[in-house]
């Protein structure tokens, strides 16, 4: 069967909500923090050399950028179908192709030809190296786009802080261009310390943070909702986190080939106002934002909040619905969405929030909303006498429904 008549069937299955397979995503240089619900025999089913799996991609049709040993469509998500006994499964990103504004949107489709944005858990055990993502004209140079992203804490799976819950964004104010060239300059020397011209902030559970692109930052330890436009770009700036070396490789990843080894280069990519900005933490900073009046919504039986507003590129809603209610939730974009806790239907879907998930199984936590089913509005009920369902949904540039900060 055609990609284009397997998303059609999948289409009319959900009545314009698709479910999506989990995407899981190794990285070399990270370990693990085993809070995103893998069985613990899995956090390594790709294989010691491709490094443990600390990352689950939602609503992605990016691929993962993991060097010569990236495995094919790592980091792609992938539709479910079922007719009757047979699964069939067809990548998002084909899908979109074929159905293009069926799916994200008229108004996506028209401007960007594709879905911009993912989302993912990033779940490490220790502090990530201080890095950055590109802006649009260095990412250009070797034919990316740049990446803006956003944290956003989810108190379901950050029982535990991991090893360093606290993140450095950007630079001490007065830290001068040539304190960060001499760090770059001693990246083999083991320790370039480039920490010490920055600040850690302590992360908050249910907070999150704004990272525009040319934003150095090492993120902490916490298992991180990160809604994001749809590039893998970034270089590490930083030689050694705790007691792991940085590959030389990665501090010119996606540096072009008559760039590397300038360390003039590799300045330039820095956004020198944000990273000095004294104001970084009232500027950057999101507690959520509800979406309507509080007191409308609990009479209604649930609770949305904004929890990613302050960037053009994407947004984000942590959406609560309260025990035995059910309630029916317009949108004026598409969206992909990720269960965090509670059961129950949503539309002609069960959805359920998982307790451990194995390498390859399928799951009911995912799915992604059509622009036209998000209009109509999707109902969703949640039969249960305690557990409220809690999910979060990720948007694409622009929503209507935002107006950004």
């Amino acid at each position: 069967m055609s990609v284009k008549k397997t998303a059609e069937m999948a289409l009319e299955q959900g009545q314009g909500i698709l479910r999506l397979a989990p995407t899981w995503v190794p990285r070399s240089f990270c370990v693990p923090g085993r809070r995103i619900k893998l069985h613990p025999d899995d956090y390594y089913a790709l294989g010691g050399e491709r490094g443990g799996i600390d990352e689950r991609w939602f609503s992605s049709t990016t691929p993962a950028d993991n060097g010569p040993l990236t495995s094919p469509n790592e980091g792609l998500s992938f539709i479910v179908f079922e007719d009757g006994r047979k699964t069939q499964q067809v990548l998002l990103r084909d899908a979109i192709d074929e159905l293009q504004g069926q799916i994200i949107g008229d108004r996506l489709w028209k401007k960007h030809g594709r879905w911009p944005m993912y989302s993912k858990f990033f779940d490490n055990k220790g502090a990530l190296p201080h890095h950055i993502h590109h802006r649009d004209q260095h990412a250009r140079l070797t034919g990316q786009l740049g990446k803006p992203e956003a944290y956003f804490f989810p108190p379901q799976v950050n029982n535990h802080g991991g090893d360093f819950p606290y993140t450095f964004f950007g630079l001490n104010p007065g830290t001068t261009k040539d304190d960060v060239r001499q760090c770059l300059k001693d990246f083999l020397k083991g320790d370039n310390k480039i920490t010490n011209i920055s600040r850690a902030y302590r992360l908050e559970v249910g907070t999150g943070w704004d990272v525009p692109p040319g934003v150095l930052h090492a993120p902490g330890s916490m298992c991180t909702y990160e809604p994001q436009k749809a590039s893998d770009v970034f270089a590490m700036y930083q030689s050694l986190t705790g007691d792991q070396i940085v590959p030389k490789e990665l501090l010119w990843k996606d540096t072009p080939k008559d760039k590397l080894d300038d360390v003039n280069h590799l300045l330039k990519v820095i956004d020198w106002d944000l990273n000095i900005d004294p104001n970084f933490a009232r500027n950057r900073f999101m507690k959520p934002k509800p979406v309507y009046p509080e007191k409308e919504m609990a009479k209604q039986g649930f609770i949305e909040s904004w929890i990613c507003y302050k960037s053009s590129a994407f947004s984000a809603k942590e959406l609560t619905v309260q025990p035995g209610a059910t309630v029916t939730i317009k949108d004026s974009a598409a969206y992909g969405f990720i269960m965090m806790q509670g059961h129950g239907t949503m539309g002609v879907w069960d959805i359920e929030t998982p307790t451990m998930i194995r390498f390859g199984q399928l799951t009911c936590d995912e799915f992604f909303v059509t622009e036209q089913a998000a209009k109509q509005g999707v109902t969703i009920t949640n039969p249960s006498k305690a557990d409220p369902i809690v999910m979060l949904k990720h948007f694409g540039p622009n929503n209507p429904d935002l107006k950004v900060e």
